[in-house]
């Protein structure tokens, strides 16, 4: 059994020697005897196999790799497992916890960073310099997500923490406009652009992490909790911002308040890097790695960008649209609802907050539950309530802020929550089961990222832009319900991959008892499919066959040509 800790990922043979690989010895005695003295054709299999070659043998090795074996299966220790998820979570917690903090003090940054406009072009600069993020997401994905592929998630990953909690430090630390003038939001644009393009490696590389070192049966609960680290992280930063606003007047938050959480990324980051450092790449990319240096060209190779795009435009598509639909529910709970709070419906930022924190909470609670659900019921079906579940709930949802009454809004919002909470829970366990190992972090980069800045990081704007356009305070659901329905439709082409092995991959179970229990059902077993799972863990080089065993299928390979010949 191949047992998965932090000190080593080398096979561990469990349970004694396999009936073959004794084969193997009798096959090497076998070999060295007739080399010394010549012998018929049918003495070498016999001596190799232990059995009549004329008799069906249904110990064969062609019957062996056509059998899961417990030596196919990987265990991951729990406290491997617990790291692997904490390393990643962190991460996902530093991202939003920036884009909470950004977000809350847009107005504050304006005012810092170009003091000499007027409060409309403040306001606009500061929007604008949010959206830079997101231009610069798509290359860091296609870029870090390529490079993950190549040179390992961990490494990725450790790269995109410091780069991204870096520039929220320096952001924090940079002089204001009337300090350096024009060098002041030139600087912010830049490292602006810089923590996009970090952050178009996280989350893509973290939900292939995580994916993969998790058990098959429960991947859905394992991987939700990157957004569970997501959603705290916003609360987290808006609530500080909030906290230190209520706490300062307007004069001291404009001078130096508004750094307090930009540089509270330093301890954070710190706290981070250590769960994130403690993590080693996956037993699949190891798996993967050592059979391209062994047999290369034989085993599936990472893609360049064409290459990706050639192969897999199906999955990249379906990945696009579910993320599109997805986040565009996401970004409107979390960045356009205090926006649309107090521009349209004319709260106060005090109102707004004291709304919208809460609900957040819930979904960062309520993720795990759904994320378990799709364990047990399947991704498809939760993934489908979560679309529809977008469709049908949004003119309710705008109907019950439009009485623009304290309770009302509240249910409002929580509405809104229900499909977040089914959909954005469930895509970090769905998205990184479309591709194969040497491609999984390159296809996640390039479909999410672009998904992300096309229509997460624009809903915002492109709801506003809809209620001014039409005067309609309806607008934005019905934005929300046409990509729900978008959504909704890709999930029916979707194929299920709860409780089964990832692609190219031979399953991962969380114990040795439960390995032995997959091996002795498998037949029985209607998520797994044998033949096609070790035809692609093959392939993808993911699957070895034991040395004496491939040494014993030589001989006999070898006395059958021969006996075939003689006769």
């Amino acid at each position: 059994m191949t047992e998965t800790s932090s000190d080593s990922r080398k096979p561990v043979s469990v349970g004694g020697e396999h009936p073959q690989e004794r084969a193997a010895t009798s096959a090497h005695k076998a070999s060295k005897s007739s080399s010394q003295a010549p012998t018929p054709a049918s003495a070498h299999i016999k001596r190799a196999t232990g059995r009549n070659p004329h008799k069906t043998n249904p110990y064969s090795f062609h019957v062996w790799r056509k059998r899961l074996h417990v030596s196919d299966v990987t265990v991951v220790e729990k406290t491997t497992l617990k790291r692997a998820v904490a390393g990643t979570v962190v991460g996902n917690f530093m991202e939003w916890y920036d884009v909470g903090v950004y977000g809350y003090l847009a107005v504050t940054i304006g005012t810092v960073f170009l003091s000499d406009a007027s409060p409309a072009i403040q306001r606009l600069f500061s929007l604008g310099v949010f959206a830079v993020t997101f231009i610069a997401r798509p290359l860091g994905g296609i870029v870090l997500g390529q490079l993950g592929d190549r040179l390992g998630r961990q490494s990725i990953l450790a790269f995109t923490l410091l780069s991204m909690s870096g520039a929220t430090l320096l952001i924090g630390l940079l002089p204001g406009y009337e300090t350096i003038g024009f060098w002041a939001p030139v600087l912010l644009i830049l490292l602006k652009l810089a923590q996009g393009f970090s952050t178009g490696g996280e989350y893509a590389g973290a939900s292939t992490m995580v994916t993969e070192y998790a058990p098959d049966r429960h991947r859905g609960f394992f991987a939700s909790l990157l957004d569970v680290g997501s959603y705290l992280g916003f609360a987290f930063g808006a609530g500080l911002v909030s906290l230190i606003e209520f706490s300062l007047s307007p004069e001291a938050m404009t001078s130096w308040g508004w750094r307090i959480p930009f540089i509270l990324a330093l301890p954070l980051a710190g706290i981070a890097v250590y769960f994130r450092t403690k993590v080693e790449d996956t037993p699949a990319f190891q798996q993967a790695q050592n059979a391209n240096e062994e047999q290369p060209g034989d085993a599936d190779e990472h893609k360049g960008l064409i290459s990706l795009i050639r192969d897999y435009w199906r999955e990249l598509l379906m990945a696009f649209v579910l993320v599109a639909a997805a986040n565009t529910l996401g970004y409107t709970l979390t960045t356009y609802m205090p926006t649309y709070l107090t521009t349209t419906l004319h709260q106060s930022m005090a109102q707004a907050n004291l709304l919208t924190l809460p609900i957040l909470l819930i979904v960062a609670a309520c993720i795990p539950i759904t994320g378990a659900l799709s364990d047990k019921y399947g991704r498809k079906k939760i993934l489908f309530i979560g679309a529809l579940t977008g469709c049908l709930f949004m003119l309710p949802a705008f109907k019950l802020m439009e009485r623009n009454e304290s309770a009302t809004t509240f249910l409002g919002l929580l509405l809104i929550a229900v499909p977040v909470i089914f959909f954005v829970a469930n895509l970090a366990s769905s998205l990184p089961a479309l591709f194969p190992t040497a491609s999984r972090y390159g296809g996640m980069g390039l479909s999410y990222n672009l998904a992300v800045a096309i229509f997460g990081g624009t809903a915002p704007l492109i709801m506003e832009a809809l209620v001014s356009a039409t005067g309609n305070v309806m607008a934005p659901a019905y934005w929300i319900m046409f990509t729900s329905a978008c959504g909704l439709v890709t999930v029916l082409f979707l194929a299920e991959s709860a409780r089964r092995p990832m692609p190219g991959t031979l399953p991962t179970v969380s114990s040795q008892q439960e390995a032995r229990d997959l091996v002795a059902t498998q037949d029985e077993n209607p998520d797994l499919d044998v033949s096609t799972l070790i035809k692609d863990a093959e392939e993808n080089g993911t699957r070895t066959v034991p040395d004496g065993l491939k040494a014993a299928e030589k001989v006999v390979d070898h006395a059958r040509s021969e006996h075939q010949r003689i006769e």
